[in-house]
């Protein structure tokens, strides 16, 4: 089973690598939507595959971290695509979240977006 919720943050950001004189290398600003889906059981007793309260204290820290600002300025996104948003937000709530399976990020103005699912596995290498 899979659960979401969902946060806003509005923030502005320029892409470094666009080209000169172009809308995106301008400071420009987005509403974006953060998606964080969950996937587990419920919970035999309680019901809950992961309490929505909790998930929502967990997703504090990093809409604060978002909301308001200058994104190029957040530690790690220097040059802050969707894919790098997804990606920053989940590597912040990786250890905080079990069960985290996706991240979606969209500027829905836009109708654009990002669908992440975590990194890849390693493959193992055969034993010799």
């Amino acid at each position: 089973m899979r659960i979401y919720k969902e946060f806003l943050f509005e923030a502005a950001h320029y892409l470094p690598t666009a080209e000169p004189g172009t809308p995106n290398a301008r400071i420009h600003g987005h509403s974006f939507r953060a998606r964080v889906v969950i996937d587990g059981e419920p919970d035999a007793v309680t019901g809950y595959v992961f309490h929505f309260e909790e998930l929502a204290r967990a997703m504090a820290d990093t809409q604060d971290a978002l909301d308001h600002r200058l994104l190029n300025e957040v530690d790690g996104l220097a040059s802050p695509t969707l894919e790098r948003i997804a990606v920053w937000i989940w590597n912040s709530l990786a250890n905080r979240v079990p069960g985290l399976a996706e991240v979606q990020v969209s500027r829905d103005s836009c109708g654009e977006g990002c669908v992440y699912a975590g990194p890849r596995a390693t493959p193992r290498m055969a034993a010799e």
